[in-house]
């Protein structure tokens, strides 16, 4: 019985890569079907562009990963829509070309259309370095003076669990158990979240990998952030968009049924194991992920300048 393991095992990581095979090995096939289309590029930050890490205030990219994030958007719009906070993720990233959305999409700036009015208090205009305009879009903004008290009272009810970490990621925040060694404290510690969250009735809790995740209860996720960065691009409706969106965790998986339902590009999950995800295609780990965003970048070079 014993031995019969691995080799079921092996059956089922064949399985689930004939059913999610390798972006590497599906390059061309995805360059093909781009002809005449605008590939658009979104990315998730942890898992997908830096190592998942201990510490998360030490979850930094490579150079390596920078420069061909870079070379991407020189040639393809490109977004990375994260779980933290947009100011960290720009912190970690550094690039201009770059639009950035935060707190699982509750937190995005992206390129002013023109002739629209963005007049309500949800959005508001600013400027790159460049004097770019720019929107910045919060419909989670009313939720603010919430979470910020719920930080201090996290803080105090948690503060004598050793090993946790609360990361207050602007709407919503995160509470990471990574370090917390014993099951009885973790048990403790989500006790101690359910118990507050009990008087925050407009919050509910979700979870990611060794993280417990505060959000506010709004109809707002990264699927939704990825349409909103679509349409303020200038692709709403547009047949002619071929949108790549990798992600490592649950809350990508909103933007991989966003993709399969619009019948638009390619939804592609780094995971080193078989996983349930909406994603067509996989990569096996941020340094997978690397190689294809070379290949990707030199691709669009290479095409530009046939252009």
């Amino acid at each position: 019985m014993l031995l019969a393991q691995p080799l079921e095992m092996k059956t089922i990581h064949l399985g689930w890569y004939k059913e999610h095979p390798s972006a590497i090995s599906s390059f061309q096939q995805m360059i093909n079907a781009s002809k005449g289309k605008q590939i658009v590029v979104f990315l998730d930050y942890d898992g997908t562009l830096s190592p998942i890490v201990c510490d998360p205030d030490r979850a930094f990219m490579s150079d390596q990963m920078r420069a061909a994030v870079q070379d991407v958007s020189k040639h393809f719009p490109t977004a990375i829509i994260s779980g933290r906070s947009r100011e960290k993720v720009y912190g970690f990233v550094k690039l201009n070309e770059v639009y950035y959305s935060g707190s699982h999409g509750m937190d995005t700036m992206g390129p002013a259309q023109k002739n629209h009015s963005y007049d309500d208090k949800y959005h508001y205009k600013t400027v790159d370095e460049e004097g770019n305009e720019l929107i910045v879009f919060q419909p989670a903004k009313d939720f603010l003076p919430a979470i910020k008290k719920m930080l201090v009272e996290m803080m105090e009810r948690t503060k004598n669990i050793r090993g946790v970490v609360i990361e207050d990621n602007m709407f919503c925040l995160s509470v990471h158990y990574r370090h917390v060694k014993d099951y009885e404290d973790y048990e403790r510690l989500e006790q101690e979240v359910k118990s507050m969250l009990v008087n925050y009735p407009e919050f509910h809790l979700t979870s990611g990998k060794k993280v417990l995740e505060i959000r506010p209860s709004i109809e707002w996720n990264k699927g939704h952030a990825l349409e909103y960065l679509i349409n303020n691009l200038g692709f709403d409706n547009s047949k002619t968009i071929l949108p790549i969106y990798i992600g490592d965790d649950t809350t990508d998986e909103d933007a991989f049924r966003v993709l399969r339902e619009r019948g638009q590009g390619y939804p592609i999950v780094v995971s080193s194991k078989p996983t349930k995800t909406m994603a067509f295609h996989s990569l096996h780990d941020p340094s997978e992920v690397l190689s294809f965003l070379i290949r990707l970048g030199r691709w669009g070079g290479s095409n530009s300048n046939q252009g």
